[in-house]
C-alpha cells in the first residue's frame, strides 16, 4: 500500500454539488497552506458540481464525465479510472465525502490501487434497513478507510459499535466552513449578493417565504406527490420557493403538479451562492436534503424534515429541526404550526451550531497532513458537538 511521503500530494474525489461544497474548504485550506490538492470530478453532477466549486473559485484538476442514471453504472465505470488515476498520480491519500455513488467508487479505486483512504463525513447512520444506496455506500466505506473524520460525537459513536475505532477524528462538519465562508463572501461582495439573488428577486416579499428542496430516491412516487399537494396547500398562505431538482423523476411531478401555481414559484437549480442567500431571506426551509439540515441550524432558519428518519439528529436534539416525514397532513399542519405560533418559531430561528463551528477543514487537514497517533480522549475533544449559539437571530438575517 502506498503510504505517500509528508509532501504528497492528497487527491479529494466527488462528483455531487454537495461534495464540492464540502470538500472545497479543504481544498482552498490544503492550497493556502502550499500543499498539493488534487481535485477529481467524477461527473455525476456535472453542471451543479461546476458551479457549486466556481462559487469558492475553484475548479477541477481532473474530469472524468461520467454520467449515468443507476448508481451501479456509475460505480461501474468510475472505479477502473479512478483507479488508473490514482496509479499514475500517486497521492499520499485518496479522500472521498458523504454517501454518493462516487463516494463508494472512490472508495473503491483507492483501496485496488493500494493508496490510503480518508472519509470525511464517517459515521453518518440512519439506524434502519433503507433499501436505497446511501446508508449501505457509507457501512462499506466505513471497511475500507483509514481515516474516518465523523462529523459530531455521535456519528463517532455509531463508528465505534461497528467496530470502527482506530483512525476516527471529530472534526465537526466541513459543510458549516462552507456556508460561513460563503455568507461571508455574500455580506462583503454586492455584485456576488445581486447575483446571488436575482434568480428570485421577482418573488413577493408580503407574505412569509418558505424554502423547500426534494430529492431523494425514498421521496418518490406517491412520497413525492404528497409533498407537492402539501406545498400547492401551503401556497395559499405563503410564497413556496422550489429550486427544482434536475433529474426526471422529480422535475417532471413537481411542473406537472405545481407549475403556474399562484404563490409557488420554482427555480432553477441555484448556485451555492444563491441558495445560501435564499436561506438567509427564508422563514422556513422544508427539506429532505442532509446539507440543508446541518445548514439551517447554523442560519436560524426552522426546518422541516421531509423523511420518516434521518442520519443527522442533532438538529432535531437543538430544536432546530422537526422530523414531519412526508405525509400531506402532517407537513401542511407542521408548517402552519412553525409560521403562525411565533413562540414556537422564535425557539427554532435561534442559531446553532450542533454540526460544526467553521473549522472542521483545519482539523481534517492537520491529520492528513501530519498524520500520527492520538488518543481516543484527544480524539473527542477535538470538536466536543456543542450547539453554541451564534450572535445573530434570525431577525438579524437579510
Amino acid at each position: 500500500m502506498s503510504a505517500g511521503g509528508p509532501e504528497s500530494s492528497i487527491m479529494f474525489i466527488a462528483g455531487t454539488r454537495p461534495e464540492a461544497v464540502k470538500l472545497a474548504p479543504l481544498v482552498l485550506d490544503m492550497r493556502a497552506q502550499g500543499r498539493a490538492a488534487v481535485l477529481v470530478a467524477t461527473g455525476q453532477h456535472r453542471e451543479m458540481f461546476g458551479e457549486a466549486l466556481a462559487g469558492f473559485g475553484l475548479v477541477a484538476d481532473h474530469d472524468l464525465g461520467v454520467m449515468a442514471a443507476q448508481p451501479d453504472a456509475v460505480v461501474g465505470q468510475l472505479v477502473p479510472m479512478l483507479a488508473d488515476l490514482i496509479r499514475r498520480l500517486e497521492p499520499g491519500f485518496v479522500v472521498v465525502q458523504g454517501d454518493t455513488s462516487s463516494t463508494l467508487a472512490g472508495a473503491l479505486a483507492a483501496r485496488y490501487a493500494g493508496v490510503r483512504l480518508a472519509h470525511v463525513e464517517a459515521g453518518l447512520r440512519t439506524g434502519t434497513d433503507d433499501p436505497h444506496p446511501e446508508e449501505m455506500h457509507r457501512k462499506l466505506v466505513a471497511q475500507m478507510a483509514q481515516l474516518h473524520f465523523a462529523p459530531t460525537p455521535a456519528a463517532a459513536a455509531a463508528l465505534a459499535a461497528e467496530g470502527v475505532r482506530d483512525g476516527v477524528h471529530v472534526t465537526g462538519n466541513s459543510g458549516i466552513d462552507a456556508l460561513l465562508l460563503m455568507a461571508a463572501r455574500l455580506e462583503g461582495d454586492a455584485g456576488l449578493a445581486d447575483a446571488a439573488v436575482a434568480p428570485f428577486a421577482h418573488v413577493p416579499k408580503g407574505r412569509p417565504w418558505i424554502l423547500a428542496t426534494i430529492h431523494r430516491r425514498e421521496n418518490r412516487g406517491r412520497r413525492l406527490a404528497a409533498v407537492l399537494a402539501a406545498l400547492g396547500e401551503l401556497a395559499d398562505e405563503a410564497e413556496i420557493l422550489l429550486p427544482v431538482h434536475p433529474s426526471p423523476a422529480v422535475a417532471g411531478p413537481v411542473r406537472a403538479m405545481l407549475g403556474g401555481r399562484v404563490g409557488v414559484h420554482l427555480l432553477p437549480p441555484l448556485p451555492y451562492a444563491g441558495f445560501v442567500a435564499l436561506m438567509l431571506r427564508s422563514a422556513l426551509v422544508l427539506t429532505d436534503s442532509g446539507g440543508v439540515q446541518e445548514e439551517a441550524p447554523a442560519l436560524g432558519l426552522p426546518c422541516l424534515v421531509l423523511r420518516d428518519g434521518t442520519e443527522r439528529p442533532e438538529g432535531l436534539a437543538s430544536g432546530n429541526a422537526w422530523l414531519v416525514g412526508a405525509q400531506r397532513a402532517a407537513i401542511v399542519a407542521a408548517a402552519r404550526a412553525v409560521l403562525t405560533d411565533a413562540a414556537l418559531h422564535a425557539r427554532m430561528a435561534v442559531p446553532a451550531l450542533p454540526y460544526g463551528d467553521g473549522s472542521a477543514a483545519a482539523r481534517i487537514n492537520d491529520v492528513l497532513l501530519r498524520p500520527g497517533p492520538t488518543s481516543s480522549r484527544q480524539r473527542l475533544e477535538s470538536w466536543s458537538g456543542s450547539a453554541a449559539h451564534r450572535p445573530q437571530s434570525q431577525a438579524a438575517r437579510r
